[in-house]
């Protein structure tokens, strides 16, 4: 089977990268020529453990390979994936100017019938306006061929993807009405037959439906995250241990122990911005989510408990003062520095006059290109922090220690 993978940011080029193994002829398609260029070198421009040797065996059994040329990799190709980003527009909601951008390309590169798959986190609805734009193109060429647009999100935890695509919990498929729904169902069958083989792991629904259980999965997760961060608040308060408190609940068969650890807040590419569009969803179709933007507005207040903290016990001005931060990223075995907690703890100390010196394991380089864009107008903030090549290298000289998304091996 050939597939084409529109898209080689992370869930694209995890996508690509593990199909490829399983065999399939995967070609992925890009618009950043140094992005390709990088990646036909064998340079992978995000971390996930694993991801790089795998994508080195399949490019070297030539079952991968990366270009810019959308038209000659669509041809051809029986499933084309969208796995392109959809960032927050400015009131919260999904920004789709990309995913359309890429069905209005395949429309015009198809040569016969093709699956498009909405690989990306998009909002309901979004499949109606792929297809639309799908027949604009095929209209204005004066081409008959048929297509079918599937939802196939994607469920995939940063630091352990690969683990999570090769054994998945589920594979969500939501498919169209009539004919072509039969005939997608048929075709992303056959190729995801390798991971559902031993178990029958997929569900297959409408496309609406499909649609909203990525974003419903993701405000449980996140609701969960929020609800045990205030448990370790109140925890705090009245003197209990909120690792007890998770055992307690966590050994509920109903409730499970996942996702159930208390810390400085989520964030990544993920659970802020989809949490901020499920909410935008429910205001345009006149629902009030009021649990979900509780989660949010928690999550918010939580990336400033360990800042409160250091000042109940450093007082308000830090001027002077040295402190050593472990981990960077929004959270460990990744260097995925979106919405991550450690960018606002650095901003309130450096506000109150500390000097920081900060490191992690996996995210220096992307931390450097984060607080230069979050400092930029603050270059006397900046030149108070410094990046440390090692765990005890930050701490020389330091006043204090904050642990933020850290392995375990640190502590």
């Amino acid at each position: 089977m050939k597939i084409a993978v529109i898209g080689s940011g992370y869930v694209g080029l995890v996508t690509g990268a593990c199909f490829a193994d399983l065999g399939v002829d995967v070609v992925c398609v890009d618009h950043d020529e140094d992005k390709v260029r990088r990646l036909r070198a064998g340079e992978v421009p995000i971390y996930e453990p694993g991801l790089d040797s795998l994508i080195e065996q399949a490019v070297a059994n030539e079952r991968l390979a990366f270009t810019t040329d959308l038209d000659s990799a669509v041809a051809g190709r029986s499933i084309v994936f969208i796995a392109v980003g959809t960032p927050s527009a400015e009131d919260g909601s999904a920004d789709l100017g990309h995913v359309l951008d890429a069905a209005r390309a395949i429309g015009r590169a198809i040569d016969g019938f093709t699956v498009v798959v909405d690989k990306s986190t998009v909002p309901v609805g979004t499949a109606d306006r792929v297809a639309e734009a799908l027949r604009g193109e095929l209209a204005a060429r004066g081409a008959d061929h048929g297509f079918a647009v599937v939802s196939n999100p994607e469920f995939l935890k940063e630091g352990a993807a690969i683990g999570d695509f090769m054994r998945p919990d589920r594979v969500v498929l939501g498919l169209p009405p009539g004919e072509d729904g039969v005939r997608a169902r048929a075709l992303l069958d056959d190729l995801y037959a390798p991971l559902t083989r031993n178990h029958h792991r997929t569900l297959y629904m409408d496309v609406r439906s499909a649609e909203l259980t990525k974003y419903a999965a993701n405000a449980m997760l996140a609701t969960r995250i929020s609800f045990m961060n205030e448990l370790a608040n109140l925890a705090d308060a009245v003197g209990a241990d909120i690792e007890s408190v998770r055992q307690g609940i966590g050994s509920d068969s109903r409730i499970g122990y996942d996702f159930l650890y208390a810390g400085t807040g989520y964030g990544g590419s993920c659970f802020p911005k989809d949490i901020r569009a499920l909410c935008e969803t429910g205001r345009r179709h006149g629902v009030t989510l009021g649990v979900i933007a509780a989660v949010e507005e928690a999550n918010a207040r939580q990336k400033t408990v360990l800042t409160r903290k250091i000042v109940q016990r450093l007082g308000e001005d830090l001027s002077g003062l040295r402190f050593a931060l472990w981990g960077l990223a929004f959270k460990p075995n990744t260097d995925d520095m979106r919405d991550a907690p450690s960018r606002e703890i650095v901003r309130e100390l450096l506000r109150r006059g500390a000097t920081v010196a900060a490191w992690d394991p996996v995210a220096l380089d992307e931390a450097r290109h984060a607080f230069a864009r979050d400092l930029a107008g603050r270059p006397q903030w900046l030149a108070r922090l410094r990046y440390a090549d090692s765990a005890d290298a930050a701490l020389q000289g330091a006043d204090a220690l904050v642990i933020g998304a850290c392995p375990k091996f640190c502590v």
